[in-house]
């Protein structure tokens, strides 16, 4: 949600400097609903009985792990399809009760901005589950079901990756120039990246790093920003609580580096970085570039103080997110130098 509403603002601002030109359609409101619409209020229709109702005689479950309740098939399938049904008949009613219309628009790329966020958040919890198993396929060889439907196990980095091929498969379809997308969206996912983090933080879901060991004495920030032992995570890592009731009562048996806090505070500097460039990177897919080199840079540093799977080839030991941040730096700064060619290229060509 952050990146989206970042995200509309810059595409609204590109598309009022002439960068993005407008598509003329013509939008139907009223009239009776069509089929695709009476289904999507039907599948709607069911999805808020089935959840809600079994959500609300099970609520004790669901304070429990929302994530396993909600990301599962648990439900009340009467009260679903009776949603359902209800949910298909106003939809129709209201349709036959209403008088066509049609009006001729001009749609921009902010206007799609509903449309690009849905895209990107599908596509990229599918590529986050998807690199998790493949970072830890054990619990999915052993429960395949239960790991796809649960809430838990999402990297990052997967994430980004599927949320890209997914957005940019949107762009390409309709016709909207994807480069200055690129360009739109680059603060806005560092500043949503550091959103994120602070979510890990206070959920203490794992996202921690290795112990923090004696406090030095040049220290002079709060003791919780050197080590902290995560009372509480989500996880129930570590050792019991004294005197604590519920079902989070671990807490880490030594303090670690908040490494997700860290990450939070260099992901809002760097996107007030790039929000403050945006405007004077003219040259196309620059700024974007930028932010894979910046992105792939501050991930590869905080790995070095980060808990994380390790795998060793040819040599080499190293975490599926470091080899990720590897390629992203790379491929960023490969990017800015054949941006700069062609750019240099271009100003040959015209220059007398």
């Amino acid at each position: 949600l952050t990146a989206s509403r970042l995200l509309y603002l810059e595409l609204r601002r590109k598309s009022s400097e002439g960068l993005f030109k407008p598509v003329h359609t013509t939008i139907r409101e009223g009239g009776p609903a069509d089929i695709m619409t009476l289904l999507s209020a039907s599948f709607w229709g069911f999805l808020a009985g089935f959840k809600l109702v079994y959500i609300i005689t099970h609520f004790t479950d669901f304070q429990s792990d929302a994530g396993a309740v909600l990301l599962s098939l648990k439900g009340n399938w009467w009260a679903g399809l009776a949603c359902a049904f209800l949910n298909t008949g106003y939809v129709y009613l209201a349709g036959q009760r209403s008088k066509p219309l049609s009006r001729n628009v001009d749609v921009f790329p902010h206007d799609r901005i509903s449309e690009i966020t849905m895209i990107a958040a599908l596509s990229g919890l599918v590529g986050a589950k998807i690199f998790s198993i493949l970072e830890d396929p054990t619990p999915f060889f052993a429960d395949p079901a239960g790991t796809l439907l649960s809430g838990a196990g999402l990297t990052i980095y997967g994430g980004l990756i599927f949320g890209f091929i997914g957005v940019w498969w949107y762009l390409r379809r309709h016709g909207i120039p994807v480069v200055p997308v690129m360009d739109a969206v680059a603060p806005a996912l560092l500043f949503a990246y550091g959103v994120g983090r602070l979510g890990c933080h206070f959920s203490g879901d794992g996202d921690w790093g290795i112990a923090a060991g004696p406090q030095p004495g040049w220290w002079f920030l709060p003791d919780w920003l050197w080590g902290m032992d995560y009372p509480r995570n989500v996880i129930n890592h570590g050792i019991m609580m004294e005197g604590c009731e519920g079902n989070y009562c671990h807490r880490l048996p030594a303090a670690v580096f908040p490494t997700s806090v860290y990450e939070a505070v260099m992901a809002f500097l760097l996107g007030v970085l790039l929000w403050t460039l945006r405007k004077r990177v003219k040259t196309p897919g620059r700024l974007f570039f930028i932010y894979l080199a910046i992105n792939g840079l501050e991930r590869l540093l905080i790995e070095q103080i980060r808990v994380n799977e390790r795998y060793t080839s040819f040599g080499f030991d190293y975490t599926q997110a470091e080899l990720i941040a590897v390629l992203l730096l790379v491929t960023g700064v490969a990017g800015l130098i054949i941006v700069r060619g062609k750019k240099n290229a271009s100003a040959g060509v015209s220059s007398p």
